[in-house]
């Protein structure tokens, strides 16, 4: 581009290098958009005669013979370049044919074409094959030419270079003979495909040639030769070093790789291994990881780097020969390392360290590690880099890479590369320490609230399960409980907190004490969920001294049976329905109605009451039992009723097979399993009796329960027995209303039982020195081991539960 007036005129330029060219040997010209002529340089002057004054700022078409416009055609509307032949208008008025190559640039006043043309254009001449020979010799390529019986002629100076061998020396040969390598039979076949097809070809070839110190990858492009008439005359091989490039590539697909393999789980020895062998074999030959024994269990290692000698355990290797026999400490073993070893160094320094395997190293490691310098010796040792591996500024361990099968030794590109993949396994461990450390204290916190041995009660045998969710799910809060209640009734409860870690234990907690409480009140299981459900609700809105964060959502199921009617009454908040293995082995899955999951609010529940056969067999679940990623619930459903209709006598037996075929080695959520077998107290251990409205029915209603006992062999109670008959039988008729009833429950303990039709609960009070009532709840609550009262449909129960003698 013309740009001053030195330029047009073709003076100088104050570069030496243009000094040496004739800037005047090119005929330039510009010319805008409207067909001004704008510049005009020297050598357009001594093309056509016309000076820079007589030209610039008048039109173009004035040079042309034919006289054309010479805005661009419209038929070059959008091209960037032009070339092709035109008459000229010299000054002396002849005409001159020439060739023009024209450019399209953009300007400050929008676009205009630049013209360019030889003052002459030189001639070949004989010294040109010289020339032409000096060119090929000197090229910075490696090229070298061969006849069509695919021997040399003609090799350049890189190609000498390369080869380590001058072309007198290869000529004649062919490249099987010049280089040893399967590489360079590919060669010769592309060469002769290149003659066949009069074709280029291209391929890339990767051999170790000699006197070079480690492998090459090359680019070959074999083109065919022809002489003027078309004749193949040879093949010219032109070869490109590309080993950078090549390994470049290699690094980013091996960090790629390892952003994919390093970091699966959130196991930690199986994150330490995918680092080792990810790097084996295409980084290294031998690669160990050890980590310092404080952050075993989760916890923060010391801050800053350690110094001195260091204990770290070996928790991954990985080798190119099988089974590690370079490795001198065993996994899970704890070693000691030297201050002075490789490991302590890059930990004490806080970066990567490469150290090269000398004689006077191996010296040196024969003090401190006789038995790694003997490995070392055994199998070749030449260079290590061991890199810190560093976390949210906690130093965790080190990662060690070995060669000794490879010749290159590290460099710097190695030392990026491996402070690169050990970056990223390094996040991965601590990922995982921390993970461990949570789910060690939710599992922790779980095991806590969750029943450390089911309590005694005759009403049901019983068998539980409870399995946390694999590594990567986390624990959640799924429970299960068994509740003794009044009456020799039992509870059967299983809940399931969404979400997982100590959010969700903490809440199954919560709820599982809510649970409990309400069934001490003795609510009806559709009551018990409804005050659940408001719990719930309260504390997701923050309605409690220590609310929880986020949303809160959960499932549960609560069912209770009564062994003297054989009822059980069962309410579900959004929970998998229950199953039921009758006597005969028929295996039903109860229609409960579902209810809302435990959070929503507002919304009501209802209870299913049904008769079960002694012996019948309730199975209470989470949704982790039937349900996985591979399986939907339907199938798990199908499937625990193939297990549950086998003939099992054993409950135990019952829990291992439901597990065994319904879920993988670890689940993918947190299982709980309740399973019951109902028992049935028949008439030998009840006795009732109606109560008339006349205070004189309680000396009858005495001396009814003292025969019974006797009955039963349980004279020693009688004592007891009839001052609680009397206060309760007493308040019934005094207080309560028709229908009155009395019923004695001989189980593990006594139960007195006293019904009536009155909704109004009796409660304790201090009777003061001079009244005459209001003692006797105070002593039937210190005679017995526990009193209550319940409602029931058509009113209320009181009852007392008094232990029995020792046998």
């Amino acid at each position: 581009m013309i740009g001053s007036a030195s330029a047009r005129d073709g003076g100088p330029s104050g570069d030496g290098s243009r000094e040496r060219i004739d800037e005047a040997a090119t005929a330039r010209a510009v010319v805008d958009g409207h067909g001004v002529v704008t510049a005009w340089n020297e050598g357009a002057r001594r093309l056509l005669g016309y000076r820079a004054p007589d030209v610039i700022g008048t039109s173009g078409a004035r040079l042309l013979a034919d006289g054309a416009h010479p805005h661009v055609p419209d038929a070059l509307t959008g091209l960037r370049r032009w070339s092709g032949t035109a008459t000229l208008l010299h000054r002396d008025g002849h005409r001159l044919t020439l060739g023009l190559l024209a450019h399209r640039r953009e300007s400050a006043g929008g676009e205009d074409w630049l013209l360019v043309a030889p003052v002459t254009r030189p001639a070949p001449t004989p010294q040109d094959d010289a020339f032409v020979r000096r060119s090929f010799a000197q090229a910075p390529y490696t090229m070298a030419l061969y006849d069509t019986d695919l021997r040399l002629r003609w090799a350049n100076g890189d190609m000498e270079r390369v080869m380590g061998l001058s072309e007198a020396e290869m000529r004649g040969l062919r490249v099987t003979e010049i280089v040893l390598d399967p590489e360079s039979e590919r060669t010769e076949e592309g060469m002769r495909a290149a003659l066949r097809t009069g074709r280029p070809q291209e391929l890339g070839a990767a051999l170790h040639l000699a006197g070079h110190e480690r492998e090459s990858v090359w680019s070959v492009s074999l083109v065919p030769v022809r002489d003027s008439g078309g004749r193949l005359e040879g093949v010219l091989l032109s070869a490109h070093d590309v080993t950078e490039q090549y390994l470049s590539r290699q690094r980013l697909v091996l960090v790629d790789d390892a952003s994919l393999r390093i970091g699966s789980t959130l196991d930690l020895p199986r994150t330490a291994q995918e680092l080792a062998d990810v790097a084996v074999p295409r980084f290294a030959d031998f690669v160990t990881v050890d980590l310092l024994p404080s952050i075993e269990g989760g916890e923060d290692p010391p801050e800053g780097p350690p110094h001195g000698p260091v204990m770290m355990r070996r928790v991954a290797s990985q080798s190119v020969l099988e089974g590690c026999p370079e490795a001198v400490v065993p996994h899970g073993t704890v070693a000691n390392y030297p201050e002075r070893s490789t490991a302590a160094r890059c930990l004490a320094e806080g970066r990567p360290v490469i150290e090269h395997i000398t004689p006077a190293a191996l010296a040196d490691l024969d003090r401190t590690a006789p038995q790694r310098a003997a490995r070392m010796r055994q199998f070749g040792f030449h260079s290590v880099l061991a890199v810190p591996m560093r976390a949210r500024g906690l130093t965790l361990g080190v990662a060690t890479f070995s060669r000794h099968r490879r010749p290159q030794r590290f460099e710097q590109d190695d030392l990026l590369l491996g402070q690169e993949i050990t970056a990223r396994a390094a996040v991965c461990i601590d990922n995982a320490r921390r993970y461990t450390r949570e789910r060690d204290t939710s599992l922790t916190l779980q095991k806590s609230l969750l029943p450390q041995q089911l309590p005694e009660q005759a009403a049901l045998d019983v068998a539980s399960r409870y399995l946390p969710a694999s590594a990567r799910a986390g624990v959640g809060g799924d429970w299960f409980d068994v509740i003794p209640l009044s009456g020799a009734r039992v509870a059967l409860v299983v809940g399931d907190v969404v979400g997982h870690g100590i959010q969700a234990s903490a809440t199954m907690g919560r709820l599982r004490t809510a649970v409990r409480t309400l069934a001490d009140v003795d609510l009806p299981p559709d009551e018990l969920l409804t005050h659940l459900d408001d719990l719930v609700n309260r504390l997701a809105g923050g309605d409690t001294m220590a609310p929880l964060d986020g949303d809160i959502g959960a499932t549960c199921l609560y069912a209770v049976y009564d062994p003297v009617s054989r009822h059980c009454t069962v309410a579900r908040a959004g929970h998998p329905v229950p199953a039921l293995v009758r006597p005969d082995g028929t295996v039903e899955f109860l229609e409960v109605p579902a209810g809302p999951p435990l959070g929503l609010g507002g919304l009501p529940f209802e209870s299913t009451e049904l008769e079960l056969a002694e012996g019948s067999l309730l199975v209470l679940y989470t949704d982790g039992l039937v349900e996985n990623r591979g399986r939907d619930i339907d199938e798990g459903i199908a499937a625990m009723r193939v297990v549950l209709g086998r003939p099992a006598h054993d409950l135990e037996a019952t829990c291992d097979d439901l597990l065994s075929t319904l879920l993988a080695d670890r689940p993918s959520d947190d299982v709980a399993l309740l399973v019951a077998r109902t028992r049935a107290l028949d008439a030998s251990h009840v006795a009732t009796w109606p109560v008339t409205q006349d205070p004189a029915a309680v000396a009858k209603m005495r001396k009814a329960a003292c025969r019974q006992l006797s009955g039963w062999g349980l004279d020693e109670a009688a004592f007891v027995t009839e001052l609680v008959v009397s206060e309760l039988v007493t308040n019934a008729i005094r207080y309560g209303r028709p229908p009155v009833e009395l019923r004695l429950i001989y189980d593990r303990t006594l139960i007195c039982e006293v019904s009536d039709g009155s909704t109004t609960a009796p409660h304790l009070r201090r009777a003061r020195t001079f009244d005459e009532g209001g003692r006797g709840l105070l002593l039937v609550a210190q005679l017995t081991q526990g009193w209550g009262t319940r409602q029931i449909p058509n009113g209320k129960i009181i009852w007392a539960e008094q232990a029995l003698p020792a046998d």
